[in-house]
């Protein structure tokens, strides 16, 4: 039987997670600024269904990987403070997974946007 008050409680810590991820994090609100300016062009422009499709599954997956890099972060810290190489090289290629999602993010979004823009020009 699925437990109700645990499945909302749940969904309560995620909701602060949220909420922390884009208070305290610096990169997590860069991303937010750059989704808030994506979804004001992509409505100026007038994306198709399938366009926003790939606009919010894009701005999704850069924002699930920052949230997944800042645990990995603050998980780690909690480890040690001290210098690990090992920890060093975890911390690196989390933040590396996070620059790889924004990049590809960035490429959906010149794909969507420069043909529209360059009609306008």
């Amino acid at each position: 039987m699925i437990d109700i008050p645990k499945f909302f409680r749940s969904i309560q810590f995620a909701v602060k997670g949220i909420i922390d991820l884009f208070r305290f994090e610096n990169n997590a609100k860069i991303h937010l600024v750059a989704a808030v300016a994506v979804i004001g062009l992509g409505s100026w422009l007038r994306l198709s269904p399938m366009e926003w499709a790939l606009i919010v599954t894009q701005v999704g997956l850069v924002m699930a990987a920052e949230s997944f890099n800042t645990a990995l972060e603050k998980l780690a810290d909690r480890v040690t403070t001290d210098h690990d190489p090992l920890i060093g090289a975890a911390k690196d290629l989390s933040s590396a997974a996070v620059l790889i999602v924004a990049i590809m993010a960035v490429a959906v979004g010149l794909f969507i946007f420069v043909p529209k823009l360059m009609v306008l020009l």
